[in-house]
């Protein structure tokens, strides 16, 4: 098993009412690889985790009125994830994989203004997720320039 203790960073905890289904959908249609996963005694999953690259993303069932899937809610997204996939990676064939294992496309692949291809997509219980790959580098200045927006560091 690898190292699981991370070093400082971020990770995301998504909520599902289903969170055995979710683990397994998103192996298949997002290429999570799975990372670790701890039953309690009937078998359901207490905690679970998925890594992306150097990425952790945790599953987890619907544990408190805070944590609820879209699927309670309506489909009320109250964050979306986004996945920045390697330069290699070819983001409309991940799409096609996606769709495949049926992800509803929100976006299909566009290039942004910003330099980065990218599509949305819904998975079975409503999340939305975000896969975003760069195909062109551009400084500020010229993203600035090709939208009309003005890029700070600092507000």
């Amino acid at each position: 098993m690898p190292d699981l203790y991370r070093p400082k960073g971020l990770s995301s905890a998504v909520t599902y009412v289903n969170p055995k289904a979710a683990y397994l959908w998103l192996e298949t249609a997002f290429g999570f690889e799975p990372l670790m996963v701890i039953l309690d005694a009937a078998e359901n999953i207490a905690h679970s985790e998925m890594s992306y690259g150097e990425s952790v993303v945790m599953i987890g069932s619907e544990w408190s009125a805070d944590h609820k899937s879209p699927k309670s809610l309506g489909g009320v997204n109250t964050q979306s994830v986004h996945v920045q996939m390697a330069r290699s990676e070819n983001i409309d064939a991940h799409c096609d994989r996606a769709r495949e294992a049926g992800a509803e496309i929100l976006q299909e692949p566009d290039t942004q203004f910003y330099g980065d291809r990218t599509y949305r997509a819904r998975d079975p219980e409503g999340h939305i997720w975000t896969f975003g790959v760069t195909v062109r580098e551009m400084s500020p200045g010229e993203w600035d320039k090709a939208s009309g927006l003005k890029t700070r560091a600092r507000l």
